[in-house]
């Protein structure tokens, strides 16, 4: 190991013990199950915001876009972010200040909680469906992240995948057990910095590489390649369009944000109702910095390729490489640059964790309290009731990592469908129930369950084309 590999070890390292030390502060803090899965709801403006977007932002944001930039040119991954940003916006304007005023006035820590308080379901029907809808796609969910964080550190310290994996899945276990929604959301607002310090580092260290910005919009002038309603194969040069219709169901993705529990748990946390409209601008405008940062790198990317410093990636996929590869060649130049990689690096790894954290933490209160305490009445005491909400975290964890057991686990077919599941399951539900009075517990269950059915129904008896963002 030489000095440079050492410091970007370093910075890898640093990061993963502050993680590790905010889970432990924290969890001083957690007296009761309220505590440990909703933080007490004393979440500040700021945290709230950066959290919530934090765990959105999976690693698709630093691997997925610059690489689909990268090889198809802008217009899916513009016209994807552009509808995520409006459906943040939204989500903020129109669910945020409601749900966290309502889900307070019954008593919900949790979205399943929500739903059976709000519909008055004592037969506990909606509540243990809805807990098993997150169950079902947080669990798979929450393995990617850990398969992920097992090929980052095999990629980077050249250890076994297991060991990798064990090592990333065991630091994010620790924090959210220890330390649960408080930790989770105070880590990710510490990993949205280091997502945000890693997009700027490699924007210029990229524009650098390629010759400078001259050379960039040089190569950016690949017919189609900066086009909104056209998309260029960089490999074969092909351009094919992007019609109205597929610019209308990519902006779909927005849609989804209505029922992502995950974002509207923080909602629910925040101290002051009065400091959403804050929130909601510092989130709106931190998403459409992030992803347009990102599809910049893209594109930037490209330049780097053409310029001979990268070799052509094979596909979109190999593509998303684009930053581990930069990152690389960062670390060569001496120990400054080389903990500057670092910190990169371990942009890659927040985004992985920011948002694992968050499906662990809401895969475990489904089954501790939603399913165990409201499904089968199963009375504990606040210490017990926070040791089992601890246990259920690391068993839930256990179950990720066994699914994520092999480095080619199909499990990541599952990622592209879990948004569409949560929105599909969850989102009309949430805005029947805070927008509509009517809307009774018999209705909520239909669209609840012919939500997430079809979400099936579709990926695989349907089995559409498949969409270029998918694998993200």
């Amino acid at each position: 190991m030489d000095t440079n590999q050492a410091f970007v070890y370093f910075a890898i390292i640093a990061y993963m013990a502050l993680v590790l030390y905010i889970g432990y502060y924290c969890s001083k803090q957690n007296e009761n199950a309220g505590d440990f899965y909703l933080g007490g709801r004393r979440l500040g403006p700021i945290v709230t915001a950066m959290s919530a977007e934090a765990s959105d932002m999976s690693s698709w944001l630093l691997l997925g876009i610059p690489g689909l930039t990268l090889f198809t040119g802008i217009a899916d991954t513009f016209w994807t972010s552009f509808g995520l940003a409006i459906g943040t916006y939204l989500n903020w304007l129109f669910v945020a200040g409601r749900l966290r005023q309502y889900s307070e006035n019954i008593g919900a820590i949790t979205v399943p909680d929500f739903f059976a308080r709000r519909f008055h379901d004592k037969s506990n029907a909606l509540l243990g469906f809805a807990a098993l809808t997150i169950i079902v796609f947080f669990i798979p969910y929450t393995a990617s992240g850990f398969a992920a964080c097992g090929k980052l550190f095999s990629s980077l310290f050249g250890i076994n995948y297991i060991t990798g994996m064990m090592i990333g899945s065991v630091v994010i276990v620790a924090y959210t057990a220890m330390g649960g929604f408080l930790a989770a959301s105070v880590s990710d607002l510490f990993q949205s910095i280091v997502m945000s310090l890693a997009l700027v580092i490699i924007v210029f260290f990229g524009i650098e590489l390629a010759g400078g910005w001259n050379a960039v919009e040089a190569s950016a002038s690949l017919p189609g390649y900066i086009s909104l309603s056209s998309m260029t194969d960089v490999a074969t040069k092909q351009v094919s369009d992007y019609g109205l219709i597929t610019i209308v169901s990519t902006m779909a993705w927005g849609l989804g944000y209505f029922g992502m529990p995950h974002i509207l748990l923080r909602f629910m946390a925040i101290e002051e109702p009065k400091r959403i409209p804050l929130s909601r601008r510092i989130a709106t405008i931190w998403v459409v910095i992030a992803m347009g940062t990102a599809i910049l790198i893209g594109v930037i990317g490209y330049a780097i390729v053409k310029a001979g410093v990268l070799p052509m990636f094979g596909s979109s996929s190999d593509a998303e490489y684009l930053i581990i590869k930069l990152s690389g060649l960062l670390s060569q130049y001496n120990v400054v640059a080389a903990f500057i990689a670092g910190l990169v690096l371990a942009g890659i790894l927040a985004c992985t964790m920011s948002t694992a954290d968050s499906q662990l933490l809401a895969a475990a209160s489904s089954v501790s309290e939603n399913i165990m305490r409201g499904v089968f009445k199963i009375e504990l005491s606040e210490k017990m009731t926070l040791l089992t909400a601890r246990l259920t975290v690391l068993c839930i964890a256990v179950i990720g990592v066994f699914i994520a057991r092999d480095p080619a686990s199909s499990v990541f077919r599952i990622v592209s469908f879990a948004w569409a599941g949560f929105g599909a399951a969850f989102g009309p539900v949430m805005l029947f129930a805070l927008f509509w009075r009517r809307c009774n517990r018999w209705g909520a269950l239909a669209g609840m369950l012919s939500g997430g059915v079809m979400i099936f129904v579709w990926k695989f008896l349907v089995r559409p084309p498949r969409r270029n963002m998918e694998h993200l």
